[in-house]
């Protein structure tokens, strides 16, 4: 995915309660997590928000401007912190782009137990076939 940056880089807060620490991100709206401790939290925090921009990135909508620790410093309760987070984009797009999906494909009997006497991998071949179509044929791109 050429032209993407290969960091996005937003302030979380960090809310503590007695369950654990809630994860929010003010400059987007429904990328939330949850942490038990502030070592899982971190963690969390980093991958909802790399799922968070993948998602944007792929709906081609626009990247909201993250605020900077000043801004939202002002209106922090006592129970919450800022966390500068970072997320590294490159190997969650390549992850993400490499998963594969469950189609369901409806073939004649005799060509499913033809194909299971040779030992067919139909997954493999469908994959095959499609790529081929998809080079020799641009108008599906």
């Amino acid at each position: 995915m050429e032209g993407l940056p290969k960091f996005y880089n937003y302030v979380a807060i960090f809310t503590y309660e007695d369950d654990g620490i809630h994860i929010t991100y003010p400059d987007l709206p429904g990328c939330v997590s949850f942490g038990a401790d502030e070592d899982e939290a971190a963690r969390k925090a980093e991958e909802v928000l790399q799922l968070h921009m993948f998602g944007i990135e792929e709906d081609g909508e626009s990247v909201p401007k993250p605020s900077s620790l000043r801004e939202l410093k002002k209106d922090l309760a006592e129970n919450e912190v800022l966390v500068k987070v970072n997320a590294f984009m490159p190997v969650i797009r390549e992850k993400l782009n490499k998963r594969f999906i469950k189609k369901t494909v409806s073939i004649p009997y005799w060509v499913n137990a033809e194909g299971e006497r040779y030992g067919v991998n139909f997954s493999q071949l469908l994959q095959n076939a499609v790529i081929a179509t998809v080079s020799q044929n641009k108008k599906y791109l």
